[in-house]
């Protein structure tokens, strides 16, 4: 009973241990470009290929505030591993990005490393950085249809 306890115990301490080690991992994505100042910056941080760039799966989601045409945004507590960024300009306060009858999009938009894609998105693998923990940017110019 008590090496269940003390297992229990060492399980708890190393889950906190590694909350802790996060508290400080953040990822800046600065977005340059925005063509005027009004709306926000939707933000999506992706950790996989087989949700990237998909609304709603994302690992980690913000909305940045614009001011001057640019923005940032910032995830925080975010666990060492390999992301990707996707975000859209929502200038009348859009909760998702608005596209066209064949998903061609209606507004500004951008992913990290600045990749793009041929008919559609660009893959997890171009737009994806490798994030060691510790404070990182992953900038973005952001591209109007």
């Amino acid at each position: 009973m008590k090496t269940i306890k003390l297992a229990l115990v060492l399980g708890a301490l190393a889950a906190a241990g590694s909350a802790f080690a996060q508290a400080g991992n953040t990822i800046s994505v600065p977005v340059s470009g925005l063509r005027n100042s009004n709306g926000d910056v939707r933000c999506g941080l992706f950790n996989s290929a087989a949700t990237f760039p998909k609304s709603g799966q994302e690992f980690k989601g913000v909305i940045a505030n614009i001011a001057n045409q640019q923005a940032v945004c910032v995830f925080t507590d975010v666990p060492p591993g390999t992301y990707a960024v996707a975000l859209f300009h929502a200038e009348k306060g859009e909760t998702k990005m608005r596209t066209g009858f064949f998903g061609q999009p209606e507004e500004g938009y951008g992913f990290s490393r600045n990749a793009t894609g041929s008919m559609g998105p660009p893959s997890f693998n171009a737009a994806a950085y490798s994030y060691q923990g510790g404070a990182a940017n992953f900038p973005v110019t952001i591209t109007y249809p």
